[in-house]
């Protein structure tokens, strides 16, 4: 009896979770930075962080041993430095700024190319749309493959795919724009690829505060590169006199980023940010993972404010300028261009407001929700539903006083994009700590395919046919032009405020949903991971 308990005692003792508790590896995470650091205990001293690699465990399916937990799935990890995390990050923050250039190049030359296609509004709404569309069906596609393959190899993958579409695009002639809306929707299958990854891989890297610093440094660059597609694309249509060129910029500075991606960017191990450095890789199906997600009540509700913020920003990142140079053809301070190049101002000022209203906005979002966390655990949602429901007047002022001040317009243009801005990096981290570490990448591609679907995949289009069917019950004049754009633009603020009703939503459930995402995670709890 005494031989069995010492074979059972020596068992134990060699367990990770055993191991754990006696300190063979010191594993300290410091909150207040939130990189993971790793020292090793023995008679030899302490090993460097960065060069050892160890192999960790995670919960699999292969059911428990005769004695102990259950039996682990073994990874091998490197350990990665605080340096090449954080060049990790400026890496792909460079090349989510690029994806949002990219993406607004055309809204910023939009009225050459309808004077240059000779196509209405309805058609012009239509590159915008299937763009989104692509983006949007083929998100679900990365997301299942990035929870179960190497994510960095995707995105490199991805960034080469749009590039290369992007600079085909370029050279599409005058009788094919058939061949443009076929560019477009190809690019959104290169960009589905690189804004479902790319957040979770940041989420492998830091933790804590320094994970939501790390997310608003990221998501910073929708704004302030959607803001310079407009700036960038007008500018080179205006020196170049064709708007052709305004789409090459991009790709010569993604072939930059491809080659910074596979020379900085690591591929950290999914959930070691938040679990001390162990790799969690549990066996689940994709149909396991949707069902978990549709279960999870914060996930949901988020999805839908974020739709709606969507919802609003395509369709006024697509149209502002061009509504805007309306007002100013309806003042009389400006001629009406029936024939390119035509005025890119508008673009140009809307891009330097979006730039400057999105830089302040997801830093004062990020101040505000890491102060939240110290005392209210609902604080995130609480501060989305603040900016949704404050920008939904300011949009609406911003409408109906476009027509006697354009300067009145941009100051409530300016302050609706900034509360809108309050949400970009808070969203993710609500995303990211009420999800559990597997099934980060098929949440982000949920998301994106329901805030796409329902959001900026038929805004833009919605919100031009509306003007379309409108314009053509009046007589086709300068007045029409306008109010038939100003009227459909007024749907806007009424997703606004729904979507502030959502995250108020959110908030009544975030605290519970966190706390049994790394139950489950660590497997504490005693909720399933998998929902029958």
């Amino acid at each position: 009896m005494v031989s069995s308990m010492m074979r059972r005692s020596k068992r134990a003792s060699s367990s990770p979770y055993s191991k754990r508790l006696q300190g063979s590896v010191l594993l300290m995470e410091n909150e207040r930075e939130g990189i993971r650091i790793e020292s090793m205990q023995g008679g030899t001293g302490s090993a460097p962080a960065a060069r050892h690699t160890r192999s960790y465990g995670s919960v699999g399916d292969d059911g428990p041993d005769e004695e102990g937990p259950p039996r682990k799935v073994q990874e091998e990890v490197k350990v990665i430095s605080a340096t090449r995390s954080y060049l990790a990050v400026a890496v792909l923050c460079y090349i989510n700024l690029l994806n949002y250039m990219d993406r607004y190049t055309i809204a910023g030359v939009l009225l050459n190319i309808q004077s240059y296609f000779n196509i209405k509004d309805g058609d012009a709404g239509l590159l915008q749309t299937v763009f989104i569309c692509s983006f949007m069906l083929l998100a679900p596609l990365f997301g299942y493959l990035g929870d179960r393959y190497n994510r960095k190899w995707l995105m490199v993958l991805a960034v080469f795919v749009w590039t290369a579409v992007t600079l085909g695009s370029s050279f599409v002639t005058q009788s094919h724009f058939w061949l443009l809306v076929v560019t477009r929707g190809l690019v959104g299958v290169g960009e589905a690829s690189y804004s479902t990854i790319a957040p979770t891989i940041i989420g492998d890297l830091f933790t804590g505060a320094l994970r939501t610093w790390m997310l608003s440094l990221f998501y910073i660059f929708i704004p302030v590169g959607s803001g310079l597609g407009y700036i960038v694309g007008s500018s080179v249509a205006d020196i170049t006199g064709d708007w052709h060129w305004a789409l090459r910029v991009t790709p010569i500075l993604g072939m930059v980023g491809i080659v910074l991606l596979i020379a900085l960017v690591p591929e950290p191990p999914r959930g070691a940010a938040d679990f001390q450095g162990e790799a969690l890789k549990e066996k689940t199906s994709y149909w396991e993972d949707i069902k978990y997600l549709f279960a999870n009540r914060s996930f949901v509700l988020s999805s839908l404010g974020v739709t709606a913020m969507a919802f609003m920003t395509g369709a006024l990142a697509f149209w502002t300028p061009v509504f805007l140079s309306h007002a100013q053809v309806l003042q009389g301070t400006r001629v009406q261009c029936t024939q390119e190049p035509c005025s890119n101002t508008d673009s140009l000022i809307f891009g330097v407001v979006t730039v400057v209203t999105g830089i302040v906005g997801v830093g004062i979002g990020a101040a505000i929700a890491r102060r939240l966390k110290k005392s209210m655990p609902d604080g995130d949602p609480l501060l989305c539903a603040v900016g949704m429901l404050g920008s939904a007047p300011c949009l609406y002022l911003a409408m109906v006083t476009a027509d006697k001040s354009i300067a009145t317009s941009y100051v409530f243009i300016a302050l609706g994009e900034t509360l809108l801005s309050l949400n970009w990096a808070v969203v993710a981290d609500i995303l990211l700590y009420v999800v559990i570490p597997t099934r980060r990448s098929t949440a982000e591609a949920l998301q994106i395919t329901v805030c796409h679907l329902l959001g900026d995949a038929g805004s833009p289009y919605l919100i031009g046919t509306i003007s379309d069917s409108l314009r053509s019950s009046y007589p086709d004049s300068y007045l029409w032009k306008f109010r038939s754009l100003e009227y459909s633009f007024l749907l806007c603020p009424f997703v606004g405020v729904l979507g502030g009703l959502f995250f108020l939503l959110t908030a009544l459930y975030v605290e519970k949903d966190r706390t049994t995402a790394r139950e489950i995670a660590a497997g504490n709890s005693q909720q399933p991971a998998v929902v029958s």
